[in-house]
């Protein structure tokens, strides 16, 4: 019975997915050992593999690769193609006398966690037959591994090392449809690469119907001869459910309100089954998580039999939280899962019989005419809402609730559009010149960017000393930014550290800026959370503040109790350590000297300014901020600690995210004289 408003219109709509061998990705608690969600467990690992849609294409897989250069898969996500594929190559001989089978992922959690179900498979410990290289993270053995996880965007950086990629036989990219910005890299060096290597095969894996245009863009065949063709697709034909999805009568005014609703309509009136509600981002996650558990409590005293366990999922949220949308529960027990579009094809969850749909999802939009990056809420592709319907269908049949009309669901695009063409492209073309590629307007790009994000990326990296006057990368400065697994703002800056006389300072700033969330408020302790956050505080703003943080948790040892009692992300804390460490590595090698400021906070600010002086604001009588040559209006972002205070002449910040109004995030009050002295190039019309 659906709830009220709703309309039923596909009736039997098939669901994307499969039945079989699911398999449920996230790091553990503190171990870093892969847990697996695995209902067949009690099988045998072979009994395992053999229940897999896949299996019963292993040898059809095998002579495609044999006789193409390039083999485009379609399958629904669980349908076993990241696991087994770069087995059936191992064990057909494509990792024979040293050569290696790579398979990229878009994301790190998914590389590190199908890594460990293949070493597992493979009784083999993970980091020597079978390993995992992302960023800050390499756990692989050059002389014993044969089957490599990686992201795309490490793949892209192997090749400033290797740009043949000599070592690999076959590479698999994952989850192409995904189109990251280095998928897309990974793809236009690849059919580069492809021409000098003949021998080199390509694997590209899609869990949507874009197959063509995949297969297309490898296919070296100009004959018109179709007997010649060097590309292929296959599908893999998993099991699948119908879903039942209902359409809402007329628009909602708010989904947040309306999600709740509709959870708590299906908890009252349906059978078994638990729900899975897609929503943008964090914060509406958590503030969906506070209504339902507020409803369900009220609900479970009026003597409900059946209670409610709702649980948040999205990427920033510490591991034992994301375990928890895994765990088994009884069966007088429903769990409502609130997740962000993470759970679309990154993970998937079992029992899931009902979806909510919100129609939104939150992207990285570009806009070139102010040189802004932002996060932004936009209404999801035909193909997202596709997905998300899908993941009620994988082992029963379900419903899916649409939160919008029909009518709108006919008009929103049929995919997502690619990151190339929505994102800030100085990292990639830095990268692709680092490559070699000199003239990046001809790089066979998948889906070309728009010129004037080129142009504006080629000014950036100019005033960041990356690229000279010619277009040409900078020796030594622009080699080095181009090593840096970091955004070039963040390169800039930590090579200019030792000038500064404070790299101890940045190293650690850089760090803690690559975390997501190093400040934990739980929905019930938000007072006590705030305050004693507000420990940590200094009036320069987020990139001090965050240094004092970091170093509070190196002097109390590391300790998780002292994170704990401070409301700290202590994993985070932990990963920024890590993270650290890499980074001073590169400063080592490219001499930087080591050095304090001694807890002056001047020198930290004009290095900060040294490398985000394009990310500059002056406040205004108006009550907000304007960016200084494009006179965009800008504000403080209410997580800042510079929010509630009196807001600073000028500022710098990090990023800037997009909701009712334009938000800077990390931000620092700088002076003025800073940016003409350290930018004038870039300041000099204008200020």
């Amino acid at each position: 019975v659906p709830p009220v408003n709703f309309n039923l219109c596909h009736l039997g709509t098939e669901g994307p997915g499969v039945s079989v061998s699911e398999e449920r990705q996230s790091p553990a608690e503190s171990s870093g050992i892969t847990v697996i969600y695995n209902p067949y467990a009690s099988l045998s690992i072979e009994q395992q593999r053999q229940k897999l849609p896949v299996f019963k294409l292993r040898n059809h897989i095998l002579y495609l690769v044999e006789n193409y250069q390039t083999l485009v898969i379609v399958g629904e996500t669980g349908c076993g193609k990241s696991t087994q594929i770069p087995q059936y190559l191992a064990e057909a001989g494509w990792t024979a006398e040293g050569r290696v089978v790579g398979v990229t992922q878009p994301r790190r959690v998914a590389a590190v966690s199908v890594a460990g179900r293949v070493a597992d498979e493979r009784g083999a410990v993970l980091g020597h037959e079978v390993g995992y290289c992302i960023r800050f993270d390499d756990c692989t053995d050059p002389q014993a591994t044969r089957i490599k996880f990686l992201t795309d965007g490490m793949l892209v950086r192997e090749m400033m090392a290797d740009p043949l990629l000599t070592r690999y036989s076959v590479l698999m990219l994952d989850e192409a449809h995904e189109r990251t910005l280095y998928t897309d890299i990974a793809i236009g060096l690849l059919k580069k690469v492809q021409k000098k290597r003949g021998d080199l095969r390509l694997i590209v894996a899609s869990a949507t119907l874009d197959a063509e245009k995949f297969r297309d863009f490898f296919n070296q065949n100009d004959t018109g001869d179709p007997s010649k063709d060097t590309s292929v697709i296959l599908t893999v034909e998993g099991r699948t459910f119908p879903v039942d999805i209902f359409y809402i009568q007329s628009p909602v005014p708010d989904y947040i309100k309306s999600t709740v609703e509709t959870a708590m309509k299906i908890h009252q009136m349906e059978n078994d089954g638990d729900i899975l509600a897609f929503l943008t981002g964090q914060e509406e996650v958590e503030t969906v998580v506070s209504m339902l558990i507020e409803q369900a409590r009220a609900l479970s005293r009026t003597g409900m039999k059946k209670h409610l366990r709702v649980l948040p999922m999205y990427a920033g949220l510490p591991s034992p939280e994301q375990m928890k949308v895994f765990e088994r529960v009884s069966h007088s027990v429903r769990k409502v899962i609130v997740a962000t579009n993470i759970a679309e094809t990154s993970i998937t969850i079992h029992r899931i019989a009902f979806v909510i749909d919100c129609g939104f999802v939150k992207l990285r939009a570009y806009n070139p005419k102010t040189a802004i990056e932002c996060l932004v809420v936009v209404p999801v592709s035909k193909a997202s809402a596709n997905q998300r319907a899908g993941r009620a269908g994988r082992n029963r049949s379900g419903k899916c609730y649409r939160l919008y009309t029909e009518e709108d669901f006919e008009k929103l695009p049929k995919s997502t559009v690619p990151e190339m063409q929505r994102s800030n492209l100085a990292p990639v073309i830095l990268q692709l010149k680092a490559l070699g590629i000199d003239n990046v307007l001809r790089f066979p790009f998948l889906s070309p960017p728009p010129a004037q994000s080129m142009v504006q990326a080629l000014e950036l990296l100019y005033a960041l000393g990356g690229l000279d006057m010619h277009c040409r990368l900078t020796e030594p400065l622009g080699m080095r930014i181009a090593e840096f697994p970091l955004n070039p703002m963040f390169a800039k800056m930590l090579l200019e550290s030792g000038n500064f006389g404070c790299s101890q300072e940045i190293l650690t700033i850089a760090a803690m800026m690559q975390i997501q969330n190093i400040f934990v408020i739980p929905p019930n302790q938000k007072a006590q959370a705030a305050r004693q956050h507000r420990k940590f505080a200094v009036e320069e703003g987020d990139h001090l503040t965050m240094l004092n943080v970091y170093e509070a948790f190196v002097k109390h040892s590391k300790s998780s109790q002292w994170c704990q009692e401070h409301f700290l992300n202590y994993k985070g804390l932990v990963r920024a350590s890590v993270v650290r460490e890499q980074l001073k590595k590169l400063l080592v090698r490219f001499k930087v000297p080591k050095k304090s400021s001694e807890g002056d906070p001047d020198p930290v600010l004009r290095c900060i300014v040294s490398g985000f002086f394009a990310n500059a604001a002056k406040f205004h009588s108006t009550g907000a901020y304007r960016t200084i040559r494009d006179d965009h209006e800008l504000h403080i972002h209410p997580t800042s600690v510079l929010y509630a205070e009196k807001p600073p002449r000028w500022v710098v910040y990090n990023e800037v995210i997009q909701t009712a109004k334009y938000y800077m995030r990390d931000v620092t009050a700088v002076e003025s004289a800073w940016l003409l002295e350290l930018a004038p190039h870039f300041y000099q019309q204008g200020t």
